[in-house]
């Protein structure tokens, strides 16, 4: 019999709405750190692309600026802008994607997440689209699992106590993952730039997390990081030093694990003495920024620590072996601490193929469960 001269041009979406994500696992926050770990591995080994001309750009941005003789345009406030975080990653995943989000402080006032966020995957060969999902809780869960894979690697395995600085959605997901990581914890002490986040914060997690026994207020910074074995600072905001919040060496207490994944100041001689170890998402989403953003990027450009890391790098003051790939002490590549009572200080940046990798997966769960709604993009193309 002779094949059908005419080919399938059919294209089909799989749409996800926020609940549907839900019953399709994406606060499955164990699964989504064993996730994480592959992802990490591949991207330490070198199998995805994102975007730039290294391939290990964050993302393309459009911010405001800060007047205009348009009266229609967006001027420039905290955390405003639209961005896309288009990756490719490679291993079982084999996928494309972006996620695309507006961004912008005042949503809170609308009773809206500070960021919009839409996930779209595509197929590798052909650039189709074949899922479309709501992308808050995707975003929140890996950004949240990232630093959960490396707290189960390198906390201590008996913490009891987290210090949280930022009471924010980001701290929400990140005690879902320190308490899997961890659920030996019991003790947390929360400090906010109010003492009604934090206090809103403390009644979350007596009405979520009852293994906490111990719920404290912290007034300060270091309140909330002395004595604590895990500490997750998610702090957000206006760039520029003046506005970071600062964590003194001192204050750390040995073998604690640090996850930063926001804006944070640290002394140099405390981040260059070795005292601490220094491990990083993905070294090279660093590198980018930098070239993107010269120094100092830190102060200029973004508040990360791994970027602060990067501008004593690039100025002579930190040898870049210094720096390692979570990815590389997952796989044993390199170790995680070079003496029992090292403190790390764990720098997440966020990565698009962490994105597309977690969507894959929820979206795999719903295809096997049948969730979803079926959109068509067209039977055929109207223009080839």
């Amino acid at each position: 019999m002779a094949a059908d001269p005419t080919p399938d041009t059919r294209i089909d979406m799989l749409y996800l709405s926020e609940p549907e994500v839900i019953a399709a696992g994406m606060k499955d926050m164990e699964r989504c750190m064993e996730v994480m770990e592959e992802v990490l591995v591949l991207v330490a080994k070198g199998d995805y692309r994102m975007a730039g001309s290294s391939a290990n750009s964050h993302g393309a941005q459009i911010g405001f600026p800060s007047s205009s003789p348009f009266p229609t345009m967006p001027l420039d406030a905290a955390d405003r802008r639209f961005m896309a975080m288009p990756a490719y990653l490679g291993g079982r995943f084999d996928v494309a994607g972006v996620k695309w989000y507006g961004s912008n402080v005042d949503n809170r006032d609308k009773g809206l997440p500070r960021s919009i966020h839409l996930i779209v995957l595509n197929d590798k060969e052909t650039g189709a689209p074949f899922a479309i999902m709501s992308g808050n809780l995707e975003s929140a869960y890996r950004t949240a699992a990232v630093p959960g894979a490396a707290a189960k690697k390198l906390a201590s395995v008996n913490a009891k106590s987290l210090g949280i600085i930022g009471p924010g959605a980001m701290n929400k997901s990140a005690l879902h993952a320190m308490t899997t990581a961890r659920p030996t914890l019991d003790t947390i002490r929360i400090n906010g730039r109010r003492r009604s986040t934090s206090e809103a914060f403390a009644a979350y997690v007596k009405a979520h997390y009852p293994q906490f026994t111990t719920i404290e207020i912290a007034e300060t910074v270091e309140e909330a990081v002395r004595d604590s074995d895990i500490v997750s600072e998610a702090v957000t905001g206006l760039v520029g030093s003046e506005n970071y919040p600062y964590i003194d060496g001192d204050w750390i207490k040995p073998g604690a694990f640090l996850s930063l994944p926001a804006n944070l100041r640290m002394d140099k001689e405390y981040t260059t003495s070795g005292k601490a170890r220094l491990i990083a998402d993905a070294k090279k989403i660093y590198e980018a920024w930098a070239e993107e953003y010269p120094s100092p990027s830190h102060e200029t450009a973004f508040g990360m620590i791994g970027l602060y890391w990067q501008d004593l790098i690039d100025a002579g003051e930190l040898d870049e072996s210094r720096v390692v790939n979570i990815g590389d002490v997952f796989d044993g590549t390199a170790v995680g601490r070079e003496f029992d009572e090292q403190p790390v200080l764990f720098s997440v940046g966020g990565m698009g193929v962490e994105d597309v990798a977690w969507a894959k997966t929820v979206y795999e769960n719903a295809v096997a469960k049948g969730i979803g709604t079926t959109l068509k993009l067209w039977d055929a193309p109207d223009l080839v």
